[in-house]
């Protein structure tokens, strides 16, 4: 008798077929029900009008330059890291309705799911990110760096998203408690002001700036701000030497970490 083997090739194609198909239930579901995708897109754009119109004025940074310039990098790199939240949500939604029960009982890969989730997250991110960006123009922001150099910046944002999509999906498995998203959301706020992406770091005490400047979501609106042509706020330091390497490699590195740890947490889901 001879035994079949089964080459990673064709489990490679199954679970990306699959994880095709999970995306676009997702992608039909938010077209049936957008409140979700609105509400986000409103409220990141209800933030950028209160810190751009009502603190810009008295906000300076260091080396010069306006400050509506400086925000709308760390608002974009602030929306991108929203993913976590309704990522997170969404997720566990699922799993405490039995949908995710449902994939499981299926010949699916244990990636397929969670990486359909992240394709449709992914998809929401790219127009929710436009929208935004189509508002900043609309607001005065302008790009004073060239073509390529803006999109290298808009795929930065999307490279941060990812990264934030998969830190979603593990705990959206993992902590499928109603009190588990509000507990995310305390997390998710601290850093997201312990950053770069309202004042400068060089603004804040020294211990709190070390803490800024390693932020992931800092690197992100550093290379970004330096991409887009927008003043940076930075004169010195690990941010003004290396940020687009660190917008690289932050993202890099949680995604290593999680998509293995939210594939786990999909195996694991009936123990």
């Amino acid at each position: 008798m001879t035994a079949t083997t089964m080459h990673p090739g064709p489990r490679r194609s199954s679970a990306l077929r699959h994880g095709w198909v999970v995306m676009l239930r997702d992608l039909r579901h938010w077209v049936r029900e957008p409140w979700a995708p609105i509400f986000g897109i409103a409220f990141s754009i209800m933030l950028l009008l209160v810190f751009g119109y009502l603190f810009g004025g008295a906000i300076e940074l260091p080396g010069g330059g306006d400050y509506l310039p400086y925000l709308l990098p760390g608002m974009f790199a602030l929306s991108m890291m929203f993913g976590v939240e309704s990522t997170m949500s969404a997720v566990a939604a699922d799993t405490r309705r039995g949908i995710t029960d449902r994939f499981r009982s299926l010949p699916m890969s244990s990636v397929a799911v969670p990486a359909g989730r992240a394709g449709a997250d992914m998809v929401n991110s790219t127009v929710q990110l436009a929208v935004l960006v189509l508002g900043g123009l609309l607001v005065g922001w302008r790009v004073d760096g060239s073509p390529g150099a803006a999109l290298l910046a808009i795929g930065l944002l999307l490279w941060l998203r990812f990264a934030m999509l998969w830190i979603g999906i593990f705990l959206g498995l993992t902590f499928r408690g109603e009190g588990s998203f509000a507990a995310v959301q305390v997390l998710v706020w601290p850093l997201g002001f312990l950053s770069n992406l309202f004042v400068a770091p060089e603004t804040m005490p020294g211990w709190l700036a070390f803490l800024a400047q390693w932020n992931p979501v800092s690197a992100t609106a550093a290379a970004c701000r330096e991409l887009f042509g927008n003043p940076t706020g930075i004169t010195d330091g690990v941010l003004a030497d290396h940020a687009l390497l660190l917008a690289l490699a932050w993202p890099a590195v949680l995604v290593g970490v999680f998509v293995p740890l939210a594939a786990r947490a999909y195996r694991r889901l009936a123990r």
